[in-house]
């Protein structure tokens, strides 16, 4: 079975930065459309960031400018590189793979990696 584990989450400063990391057993990165969601306390889980598996990005609103998805092929990872975070971006980040029921994705969810970012 897919498993996804999330990782590289923690307590970062506003302004500062912090890198999440995403593995799976059982998925080639290259050829699945992947995303990093987040759910903040009390609210819904939402797709921040998404790669296309040929390589297009594309980003909510709130952290465009701020966030890079990324693909490294060499470690079969799908990396979130949080630039100035700010204390709003504060949730359990999560990776999956879009489908078009909310809140919803391809692979069973993983535990998500919590980041906490301080004012």
């Amino acid at each position: 079975q897919v498993q996804l584990v999330e990782s590289g989450g923690g307590l970062v400063q506003a302004g500062g930065s912090l890198t999440l990391s995403c593995a799976a057993s059982k998925i080639n990165f290259r050829t699945v459309t992947m995303g990093w969601y987040r759910q903040a306390r009390g609210k819904q889980r939402e797709l921040v960031a998404l790669i296309h598996s040929a390589g297009t990005t594309q980003y909510t609103d709130s952290v465009k400018g701020r966030f890079t998805i990324s693909r490294n092929d060499a470690k079969n990872t799908i990396d979130l590189q949080m630039n100035s975070p700010k204390p709003e971006d504060t949730a359990v980040y999560y990776c999956n793979a879009p489908i078009p029921t909310p809140d919803s994705g391809r692979f069973p969810w993983g535990q998500g990696t919590q980041v906490t970012v301080s004012s």
